[in-house]
């Protein structure tokens, strides 16, 4: 019973670690699969896509403030005035830069070519000066303004995002250009923001794969060509307006979205290390693993408890009497070679045993019904068993017939022994539905030497007995050699 009971519980442990690791493995595959899925086609696309809206939103700014210094009637008013006052002009576009937080604010005449600064007048604008070609583009263009990245005249050290907007006068006629400049730095605080709340590197490229723009925190490749497993990409990136590409860079998975920006002539490039993915997905793995485990171990103890509770239910039904809580016949010979071995070893062998039924019982199941007697049965089985020591024993032998096992114990000694349960029984006055029944008891009392079998002591002391019932009843009888 106990090695099927072993095996049982082996097997459902396989089957459970099987089924919890198949599972948990298959999960992790999916997931990992479908997140590099939703990376390339959605995660990634859509940081890009958010970026570039938060671009677009800080351009607008100073595209509105270059519209309403394009339209204002002070400008156009001094412009057709001949230009007389410089100080006016140097003094409103001083104003326009503090008011907006602008870093630069800017009016080029058509008339007179003067580059108005809100710190004074810069210079003559010329065609032949690589400086001043942004200007005569903004001359030629059809549209009212354009955004142009360029270095600062005032401050050639920093890169500016200019809004060059034309201004007409009142019959619609071009007499020059006019706008404001703002910081890349926004642009890089923007980008900055990004790395932290998505974790993700950000940084935009020329079309020569160049990096233009980056945070601080993002990697500080100069160009696309000196990343491993990219250069070969180089030329998907730069030929698209958006693309989506997963390449290797060293052992680990790197995702990439671009997007061209067409105010910058840059591309948007967004990145993610596959290692984040995979260290989430490990991450879940592991706690899945531990989970299943946990939950195995109370499924396979809770198993076990149940199977033991099980288990002795049932050895209990194979080896008690239901009615008395006796041991059965089916237990007599486990139960006998241990007693007599335990007599071997401390009293030189001698074992007795006292067979013993109830008188007339036939009768008070006749008389009274079968509730009665077996309500008899276990309190006269009850009885005996508190007069008894805790190494003897008792079977219920079959019907109202039972069998003690007196370890240790020679032929005497047994005598005086079931005498005393005789004369308990004798007194004993059962109480069922109002009736008072009064019960007798016979006894055959024998003992056994150490080379003596437990046949030859049943036989022995069912002899005895049988001499009691001849002999009247309500009386004990010993076998005699």
């Amino acid at each position: 019973m106990k090695d099927i009971k072993r095996r049982s519980v082996i097997l459902l442990s396989l089957l459970l670690v099987i089924g919890f690791l198949f599972t948990s493995f298959v999960s992790y595959l999916t997931a990992h699969d479908s997140i590099n899925s939703q990376v390339t086609t959605s995660t990634l696309p859509l940081t890009s896509d958010n970026i570039y809206s938060e671009i677009q939103r800080d351009l607008l700014r100073p595209i509105f403030i270059s519209s309403m210094m394009a339209k204002d009637t002070f400008v156009r008013d001094w412009v057709l005035d001949g230009e007389g006052n410089e100080d006016e002009i140097i003094k409103y576009l001083k104003e326009v830069q503090e008011q907006y937080g602008a870093v630069t604010s800017f009016f080029v005449s058509d008339k007179s070519r003067k580059y108005y600064h809100s710190s004074g007048v810069l210079r003559i604008v010329e065609p032949f000066n690589k400086q001043d070609v942004w200007y005569f583009r903004v001359q030629k263009m059809s549209q009212n303004y354009e955004i142009n990245v360029d270095t600062d005249t005032s401050d050639r050290s920093s890169l500016t995002v200019f809004i060059n907007h034309k201004v007409y006068d009142y019959s619609g006629n071009y007499i020059g250009a006019i706008g404001v400049g703002l910081a890349l730095n926004k642009v890089k605080e923007l980008i900055e923001n990004y790395n932290h709340r998505y974790g993700k590197g950000v940084y935009f490229i020329n079309s020569d794969g160049l990096v233009m723009l980056r945070g601080g925190a993002s990697n500080h490749i100069d160009d696309i060509h000196q990343i491993t497993g990219l250069s070969k990409f180089s030329k998907q990136i730069t030929s698209s307006l958006n693309s989506s590409i997963k390449y290797k860079d060293g052992n680990n998975d790197v995702f990439l979205n671009s997007r061209f920006i067409p105010e910058f002539g840059w591309y948007l490039i967004v990145v993610q290390e596959n290692d984040e993915v995979q260290t989430r997905l490990q991450n879940t793995l592991f706690m899945n693993l531990i989970v299943s485990f946990v939950i195995s171990i109370i499924i396979i103890l809770l198993v076990n408890l149940i199977i033991a509770n099980y288990q002795k239910k049932l050895e209990t039904m194979a080896t008690t009497d239901k009615l008395t809580g006796a041991a059965n016949r089916h237990m007599f010979d486990v139960l006998f070679k241990q007693a007599h071995a335990q007599s071997k070893l401390s009293s030189g062998g001698s074992l007795s045993a006292i067979m013993f039924d109830l008188d007339y019982f036939k009768q008070i199941n006749d008389t009274y019904g079968h509730p009665t007697g077996d309500v008899v049965l276990k309190k006269l089985t009850q009885t005996i068993k508190s007069m008894l020591r805790e190494s003897d024993l008792i079977f219920r032998w079959g019907g109202e017939e039972f069998f003690l096992i007196l370890p240790e114990t020679d032929l005497k000694v047994a005598y005086e022994m079931a005498e005393k349960i005789r004369e308990e029984i004798s007194g004993l006055n059962v109480v069922f539905a109002g009736k008072n029944i009064s019960v007798t008891i016979s006894l055959g009392v024998a003992c056994i030497g150490p080379n003596e079998s437990s046949n030859e002591l049943i036989e022995h002391a069912d002899t005895a007995l049988y001499l009691a019932k001849n002999n009247g009843r309500d009386r004990t009888e010993c076998y005699q050699i």
